[in-house]
C-alpha cells in the first residue's frame, strides 16, 4: 500500500546551491508513494518588508544552512528504495499549492537575456493572493498565477560532483519549464541508487525565457507521486500533461538545445506510434510547437509540446 510523506523546509532538509550524488538523502519512501514537500525561496537580500509573512523556517535556513554554491534552496534528496541508474523517476505533479503572501522579481547587471543593457540593480516584491490566485505588481498590473518548480531533479552522476542548481542538465534540475504545473508527469533519467529526488526554486509565474532571470520567485507546497519506471530509458528529462508529450533539451546553443529537443520528439513519436523517422519528423512540422524554456542558466532550454491527439 502506497504512503504519503510530509516534508517541511527546515535546516536539516534542503541543501543550498547545488546538487551531489553525495548528498545524503533526507528520508527513503517506497516507489508509488507520495510526498508533499514544502519549498522556500531566495536570500536574505530577498526578504520583503513588515507587511508580509516571512516563513520561520526561511529564517532559520538563512542562518544556518551552508550556500555551498550559487543557485536555489531545495529540499530533498529523497531516496526512493530500489530505484537504480539507467532505470526512469516518473514524478506525477498532484498539486501545487502557495505558502505565502510575497514572491520577488529582479533585475542584475551582467545578467538575463540583455547582461549588457541595464546597469542597475533593480528588485520588486509581488503581493500574492491565494483565493484569486493573482500577483499584483507594485504598478498594479495583476497576472494571473500558475504555479510551478522551477528545479525538479534527481542526483547527477557522481563523476560530476558537486554541480551548481542553476544550470539544467540530463538529470533535471533548474529546467524552469513553465508547463510543468499539476496534473503533469514529468519523466527523470536516474543515475544513481535510490534516484535522490530534489525540488524548489517555486515560481508564481513565468514567460517563456524567463528573460531577465527571474519568475515571481516564491514558496510553495507540492504533491508529488514517485514511481520508477523499470520499462523506460531517456538520456533527457521530458513530461506529459493531459494534453501534450513535452520533449526537453538544453545547452548553451540556444540552436543545439532546439535540435536535440526535436530529436527526442522524433524518438518519441517513433517508439509510440509505426511512422517511420521521416514521417515523424513531417507530424512536428505541421502540429509540433517548438518553444524557448529559457535563455538564462547558461544551459539554454528548448521543449517541443506535441498534442496528444496526433498519436
Amino acid at each position: 500500500m502506497a504512503n504519503t510523506h510530509n516534508i517541511e523546509a527546515s535546516p536539516s532538509t534542503v541543501h543550498w546551491g547545488y546538487f551531489d550524488a553525495k548528498l545524503d538523502p533526507i528520508m527513503e519512501i517506497a516507489s508509488g508513494d507520495t510526498i508533499i514537500l514544502n519549498s522556500v525561496s531566495g536570500g536574505p537580500e530577498n526578504l520583503p518588508g513588515p507587511d508580509y509573512y516571512v516563513p520561520p523556517e526561511l529564517l532559520e535556513i538563512h542562518k544556518k544552512v551552508p550556500k555551498k554554491m550559487h543557485g536555489h534552496i531545495l529540499t530533498g534528496p529523497i531516496h526512493i528504495s530500489n530505484a537504480k541508474p539507467g532505470q526512469v523517476l516518473q514524478v506525477d505533479i498532484l498539486d501545487i499549492s502557495l505558502t505565502q503572501d510575497w514572491g520577488y522579481n529582479f533585475v542584475k547587471p551582467l545578467s538575463g537575456g540583455l547582461p549588457g543593457e541595464f546597469d542597475e540593480e533593480s528588485h520588486i516584491t509581488i503581493k500574492l493572493d491565494k483565493e484569486k490566485n493573482e500577483g499584483e505588481l507594485p504598478w498594479g498590473t495583476r497576472l494571473p498565477l500558475k504555479p510551478f518548480f522551477g528545479v525538479m531533479g534527481c542526483a547527477p552522476p557522481k563523476n560530476w560532483g558537486m554541480i551548481t542548481s542553476i544550470i539544467p542538465r540530463a538529470h533535471g534540475g533548474n529546467m524552469d519549464n513553465k508547463e510543468l504545473v499539476s496534473g503533469t508527469s514529468v519523466f527523470l533519467p536516474i543515475f544513481v541508487e535510490g534516484a535522490n529526488f530534489s525540488a524548489g526554486d517555486g515560481h508564481g509565474c513565468q514567460g517563456d525565457g524567463e528573460v531577465c532571470v527571474t519568475a515571481i520567485e516564491t514558496a510553495l507546497e507540492g504533491k508529488f507521486r514517485l514511481t520508477v519506471r523499470e520499462d523506460l530509458s531517456l538520456t533527457l528529462p521530458q513530461a506529459e500533461s493531459p494534453s501534450h508529450f513535452i520533449t526537453m533539451a538544453f545547452d548553451e546553443d540556444l540552436d543545439d538545445a532546439a535540435k536535440e529537443a526535436l530529436r527526442q520528439m522524433i524518438i518519441l513519436i517513433t517508439q509510440r506510434t509505426n511512422l517511420s523517422k521521416s514521417q515523424a519528423y513531417s507530424l512536428c512540422s505541421l502540429v509540433a510547437d517548438l518553444r524557448v524554456t529559457q535563455i538564462v542558466n547558461g544551459n539554454k532550454g528548448v521543449h517541443v509540446m506535441l498534442p496528444k491527439t496526433v498519436l
